[in-house]
């Protein structure tokens, strides 16, 4: 209602600091409704006969997707926007620093990396062939590629896209630690998932990511609807990261099953 008296200018003016209040919970509600542990992938990947979860070719291009997805946010964290003052710039150092450089030149990249591979994976890509998403496009699907383009795309604009994939980002490595432990028991112990887990490191971030967003939005309250509708469009993208990698898992046990049935009937004829 616009009172008598007041311009719609001074009645958005004192709207838009409400949005501002309001903006964690618009996007811990993006949480509840794109929350990645609830897609089918973890689920079929985690009953997945032994034999076929453990086939190195398919954990190669579940981390080939999974990594290129990964890769693709944090090499997008360096040009987040509107973090140009000094206090601002420091925070955003510490979530560069957890990421990139971990005692002994370890990043987190090679840390998953080497998770996988400890479980057998073969590898489709070396680490320094993640970064260009053209030259990714031959090696992943539409999906993992569209998701890759939006991260580079979005987190330049606005702050939404990486609150959505920070404040997610707990979620879907426990589902994924759980998932392939029922496979690997020993997975969870490798410092990718254990040292996030037992240092709280997605916890903090996806709590500082809003802290710091916040406070550029009351600076700039403008803001608010890109940066929600950034952040909407970031969760949708990641869902399709998880769809394609269903489809991998399902593509496997599907050829798993056509090649048993295959060799029943050949002893049948025996």
């Amino acid at each position: 209602m616009v009172f008598a008296g007041s311009t719609h200018s001074e009645v958005r003016a004192e709207a838009e600091p409400t949005a501002v209040d309001e903006f964690p919970f618009m996007i811990k509600a993006l949480l509840e409704e794109h929350r990645p542990s609830r897609m089918p992938f973890f689920q079929h990947l985690a009953g997945l006969p032994y034999a076929v979860a453990s086939d190195p070719s398919l954990l190669g291009q579940i981390h080939l997707h999974y990594q290129s997805a990964m890769h693709a946010t944090r090499a997008a964290v360096y040009y987040l926007p509107h973090l140009d003052n000094p206090s601002l710039r420091k925070r955003k150092l510490q979530i560069l620093l957890d990421d990139d450089a971990l005692p002994g030149g370890d990043t987190h990249h090679y840390q998953l990396t080497r998770a996988f591979r400890n479980i057998g994976a073969k590898s489709l890509l070396e680490d320094e062939e993640f970064g260009d998403p053209a030259k990714l496009s031959h090696h992943i699907g539409a999906e993992t590629l569209r998701f890759v383009r939006l991260a580079r795309k979005l987190y330049a604009r606005s702050l939404g896209p990486w609150c959505a994939v920070e404040i997610m980002s707990i979620d879907w490595m426990q589902a994924l630690a759980d998932a392939l432990s029922i496979h690997f028991p020993h997975v969870s112990g490798e410092p990718y998932f254990e040292e996030c887990f037992s240092q709280h490191v997605e916890e903090r971030h996806a709590t500082e990511s809003l802290a710091v967003t916040q406070m550029v939005l009351r600076a700039r309250p403008a803001l608010v609807s890109e940066t929600l509708r950034d952040a909407r469009a970031m969760a949708e993208g990641l869902d399709g990261v998880w769809t394609h990698l269903d489809r991998i898992v399902r593509r496997a046990e599907r050829l798993a099953r056509a090649g048993d049935a295959v060799r029943v009937a050949g002893a049948l004829r025996t």
